[in-house]
């Protein structure tokens, strides 16, 4: 029997998305149009299917999408000449490149030649050096997702116990650095956890808010749950096209509130790539929007910029 709250990513996302194309318009009557562009190397379904769904969205909002795709026998100069291209062009305001890339190329060194303020993903090093100083610059998109739909559902963080049961640079370090900043939305006490820690269970069970990051299919369990407790599903992997979440669905029967298998962090999370976007239209253009139209504003429940270094 259910008996955990569900807290679903569908509305937060369009709230954010809504704000987006509303500060997508604000550019356009300035004169701006604001252009995401995004780098498609090889020839992996799951990416193709990811890159045109971010296009058409794009569009959607109002972005300008050009797009630039590299066949699987594309050398590491050939993806940074993209990349470089894309710095120089005054009309392009945020770049996706698209993970995976094709084996033998290194994705890290080509994240490196992208202008950080372009980086959409918010995963440069230089992003991730400003989110662990609490200096303004776009935030990785899955742990801003995170933030943004505890927040939204009304869930409160701050002064709370917060683990997270997973240690990777795209969602469980910097998910730990951004809920530990001292904001109405986060300034929680946060412990970082690990499948290599053999007694992990020892720290999930005690969580108030438990985030299941690790990238193990079912590892979170009803036992591994404090009753009551908040659960958000945030590593997944894939078998094909069947997505495999790290908690397992029984720990409804635990939980006080958790994630849907299907349209939780997901949905938020490709939200935040776009305002991501928007913000780095607004930064690279120095364009001056209308604050109810374009919500621009550092900080917020993952706002898209961090900017906190108390």
């Amino acid at each position: 029997m259910t008996t955990a709250r569900l807290l679903p990513g569908g509305p937060v996302a369009e709230q954010i998305l809504a704000e987006v194309a509303r500060g997508v318009a604000g550019l356009r009557a300035a004169g701006v149009v604001p252009a995401l562009a995004t780098v498609l190397v090889g020839d992996d379904e799951a990416s193709v299917g990811y890159i045109r769904i971010k296009q058409r969205q794009a569009t959607e909002l109002g972005f300008a999408a050009p797009h630039v795709r590299l066949p699987a026998s594309a050398s590491q100069a050939d993806v940074h000449a993209v990349l470089a291209d894309f710095n120089a062009d005054a009309g392009v305001h945020g770049v996706l490149l698209q993970y995976p890339i094709p084996a033998g190329l290194d994705y890290d060194r080509a994240l490196q030649v992208l202008d950080p303020d372009a980086d959409v993903d918010g995963m440069h090093p230089v992003n991730m050096g400003r989110l662990a100083l609490g200096l303004p610059g776009p935030l990785p998109c899955t742990p801003a997702a995170i933030e943004a739909l505890l927040a939204f559902h009304g869930v409160p963080v701050a002064g709370r116990e917060v683990v997270i049961l997973g240690r990777g640079a795209t969602l469980g370090r910097p998910l730990a650095m951004l809920l530990a900043q001292k904001r109405s939305t986060a300034n929680a006490a946060v412990t970082v956890v690990h499948t290599g820690v053999a007694d992990w269970p020892r720290y999930t069970r005690r969580a108030e808010i438990l985030v299941a990051a690790a990238g193990v299919p079912g590892i979170v369990r009803p036992e591994h749950v404090r009753p009551g407790a908040v659960v958000v599903g945030g590593g997944v992997r894939y078998a094909g096209r069947r997505l495999l979440p790290d908690v397992d669905p029984s720990c409804d029967r635990v939980a006080g509130a958790i994630t849907p298998r299907v349209g939780g962090v997901g949905p938020v999370t490709v939200a935040m790539l776009f305002r991501n976007a928007l913000r780095a239209a607004v930064g690279r253009s120095r364009a001056e929007v209308d604050q109810q139209g374009a919500v621009v504003g550092d900080g917020g429940a993952g706002g898209g910029y961090g900017g906190d270094r108390r």
